[in-house]
């Protein structure tokens, strides 16, 4: 009996080892496809976890963004704004990538003929394609031209050329010039007008689902304040697109100073009898002129003096006439 019953042990031993390994393979694949099924992720747990609870809910927008639902919490701030724009639209356009420069200059010349000078600044302008949008002059007693001041606005790529021409106008005196380059400030006012404007998108969407008073307020007041953000970016936009397409020099003309004038001017005097005949009588015009000058001048004063002086002279005169006609005093008698 002994030997039948030892060989029955090791036949259930392995028996119950076969059902043990059965169950085990049966709890590990429970366990994987709880886990493939909508298990407990330790992983996204402690994430929930560590969410505070006062933090904005995150919803899937248009494009599969996230983005803030609109609550009592504060807006998308400019970081934000620009880090989901980024991720939306990609890179910026490619006409952005160029170099976005702001260039100016300012030219002073001195011709003997201002007039003649600003032409050939309009014709430079022509040239380029460019345009005069300020002129500024005065004129001399004789009435001619004696100093102009033109603004003009050349395409920024023809800028270098159009100002070494200006400088050629006339006697340079002094030109500088200054270029900024304004590419990172152009390329981040895009990517900001392109986040806003999918902002106000959003917010108009969640408008047309609030339901209490209380939402409606709340979502119109951000829609206000982004629709100003937005125009205010548009216009810096704006500003910042005419400038670097078009560049601006000042240029100033004037004449020479009265002692230029006599240097350019010194020629050998003449002589003989007719250049003393020409002095001469230069000199009796100059004469004549004088004399008529303190003439006019003198008149309206000698008009006066007679209204008052013939009247003042008549009293004089009659008194002076009693005086003439009054008798003599008698002479004391004699003792």
């Amino acid at each position: 009996m002994r030997p039948a019953a030892r060989r029955r042990t090791p036949v259930l031993l392995s028996f119950v080892a076969v059902l043990l390994a059965v169950l085990l393979a049966a709890a590990a694949c429970s366990s994987a496809g709880s886990d493939d099924d909508g298990g407990v992720n330790p992983a996204s747990d402690a994430a929930e976890r560590e969410v505070p609870a006062d933090a904005p809910a995150m919803t899937e927008g248009r494009d599969g963004v996230a983005e803030r639902s609109i609550g009592d919490n504060a807006p998308l701030d400019s970081a934000d704004q620009l880090s989901v724009a980024l991720d939306a639209a990609g890179r910026p356009d490619d006409g952005a990538t160029d170099r976005k420069i702001i260039a100016k200059g300012n030219v002073s010349l001195e011709s003997d003929d201002v007039e003649a000078a600003v032409v050939d600044v309009q014709k430079i302008s022509d040239r380029y394609f460019g345009e005069i949008t300020e002129r500024e002059t005065t004129t001399n007693d004789d009435g001619d031209v004696k100093t102009a001041r033109l603004l003009l606005r050349i395409p920024v790529a023809d800028f270098d050329k159009a100002f070494l021409a200006l400088q050629e106008v006339a006697d340079l005196e002094t030109a500088n010039t200054g270029k900024e380059d304004v590419t990172t400030q152009v390329i981040d006012t895009q990517v900001r007008i392109r986040a806003q404007r999918r902002s106000l998108a959003r917010v108009e969407a969640l408008l047309d689902r609030a339901q209490s008073i209380s939402d409606i307020v709340r979502i119109e007041g951000q829609l206000t304040r982004r629709q100003a953000d937005l125009e205010s970016l548009e216009r810096r936009l704006s500003y910042l697109s005419n400038q670097t397409s078009m560049s601006t020099i000042s240029v100033n003309i004037s004449l020479p100073p009265p002692a230029k004038e006599r240097e350019k001017k010194e020629e050998p005097e003449e002589a003989g009898f007719l250049a003393g005949l020409e002095d001469g009588w230069k000199a009796l015009k100059s004469f004549g002129t004088d004399t008529a000058t303190i003439t006019g001048k003198a008149l309206p004063f000698a008009g006066v003096l007679l209204v008052i002086g013939a009247p003042l002279f008549l009293v004089l005169r009659r008194l002076r006439r009693g005086d003439d006609d009054a008798p003599a005093p008698a002479a004391p008698a004699d003792a």
